[in-house]
Formats: C-alpha cells, sequence, structure tokens
C-alpha cells in the first residue's frame, strides 16, 4: 500500500481514470463491431453511418490517449477499405 501523501493521491486517480478509460475503448469496439457488420451485411449506407461513428470513437480515444494514435489511424484505414470494396 502507498505510505506517501502524492502516492496514495496517484493511485485513487489511477482507478478513476480505468474507470473512464475502460468505458471508452469499450464504445470504440463496440463501435467498430457495428462497422464491421454493416459492411458483413452489405448495406452501405448502414456502414457508411457506422463508420464515420467508430471513426470518431477512435479519434476521441486517440486523443484522450486511451489508445495510441497509430491503432486509431491502422484501425479507420482498414475499416474505409472494407467500405471501399463494397
Amino acid at each position: 500500500m502507498a505510505n506517501l501523501r502524492s502516492s496514495k493521491t496517484r493511485v485513487s486517480h489511477n482507478k478513476k481514470r480505468e474507470v473512464v478509460n475502460k468505458a471508452r475503448l469499450t464504445a470504440v469496439r463496440t463501435a467498430i463491431k457495428k462497422a464491421r457488420l454493416a459492411v458483413e451485411s452489405g448495406d452501405k449506407d448502414a456502414a457508411v453511418k457506422a463508420f464515420q461513428a467508430a471513426e470518431s470513437a477512435l479519434a476521441r480515444a486517440a486523443g484522450k490517449g486511451t489508445i495510441k494514435a497509430g491503432t486509431a489511424s491502422r484501425k479507420t484505414s482498414r475499416l474505409a477499405q472494407a467500405i471501399k470494396k463494397m
């Protein structure tokens, strides 16, 4: 257990950030999954809308530091490629 006051603060703060980051990451994964399902179903309009939501979620997560910028860019690019193939 942390002994210093600053260490105790960091432990508390890290727990709070963990909850926020987990929620944000879950939202990103859900958005990506919806976009993938829309692509697989063959509905281009739904796929484009789902892609826009996924792209926004990925950019937000990368901006907040939940995921790395390269990871967000790669996932966005692959989703865009899948939609272009439709």
